[in-house]
């Protein structure tokens, strides 16, 4: 499977590393925060060394009861950040992590990528034909709600057979639209509780009859640290047992805090799979 960046044709027959790189003063991992440009430069660059495929900027944190943002304000923590970026850094791969159109719309026309939409369009229903309009890829999360309500939403009769229909439907929507290049996101945290979490981990190898790369988000998680009793900061080490799972049940695409680490991760099971 390959995704069109930017005229580049990116393979995903071997998993990809997207950074996560927030530009938000609340994000619930305090070592994804950049608060300036050049702190922004300098975690960009380490990230691209260690070997990330993308970079993931946000400016809206989606970590639940997180403070409401303005489209203004989303706008101006992202935009002077990807123009930064891009200036600095070329041939970088900026994926830019909104549910908002017109927060989209400007990113990419300051150089970003991709679209990651936690909402998947149902949070702003001109998202798939601006996506559609810049002709980049999409990647479209699982998720009930809003970051504010989300954490109430998560009854299901039967929750894999359920978010595996939700994607049927946005593949559809989005095929109408005019995408091309798709990537689907279970939501890990995302109307999901930490049992339900594990669940979605363990069979998350179905979501491969969708015949699309997957991306899997479970860096520094609760699942991981209050399952383990800790907290985000002593969460790599379970992030990476986790992300080794998300590998053999077919993830495309890890997206992550430390990419060093999971770059060797992606390198370790591929052997194995050898």
């Amino acid at each position: 499977m390959t995704i069109n960046c930017k005229g580049q044709l990116i393979d995903l027959s071997s998993p990809k590393i997207m950074g996560i790189l927030n530009t938000t003063p609340d994000s619930f991992y305090e070592g994804s925060r950049s608060q300036n440009e050049s702190d922004l430069l300098k975690r960009a660059e380490k990230m691209l060394k260690e070997g990330a495929d993308f970079i993931d900027i946000g400016g809206y944190s989606s970590r639940p009861d997180a403070e409401e943002v303005s489209v203004e304000e989303e706008l101006q923590r992202v935009v002077p950040a990807i123009e930064a970026l891009v200036k600095n850094f070329p041939e970088i791969l900026i994926s830019v992590d909104t549910f908002r159109s017109k927060v989209a719309d400007e990113s990419l026309k300051a150089g970003g990528a991709m679209v990651n939409d936690i909402a998947a369009g149902n949070l702003d229903k001109e998202m798939m034909n601006v996506v559609a309009g810049h002709q980049v890829p999409y990647i479209m999360m699982h998720m009930r709600g809003n970051p504010a309500t989300m954490k109430k939403l998560n009854q299901y009769e039967n929750m894999l057979q359920e978010i595996l229909q939700y994607f049927s439907g946005k593949i559809r929507e989005a095929r109408s639209a005019g995408i091309n290049d798709l990537m689907i996101d279970p939501g890990f945290g995302f109307s999901k509780n930490i049992e339900q979490n594990f669940e979605l981990l363990s069979k998350a190898d179905l979501f491969q009859t969708l015949e699309l790369p997957v991306l899997i988000g479970i860096s520094r998680k609760s699942m991981i640290y209050k399952t383990l009793g800790t907290n985000p900061s002593e969460a790599l080490n379970g992030t990476t047992v986790l992300n080794s799972i998300a590998l053999q049940k077919g993830a495309s695409i890890l997206r992550v805090h430390d990419v060093k680490e999971a770059v060797e991760c992606v390198n370790l099971v591929s052997r194995v799979k050898k």
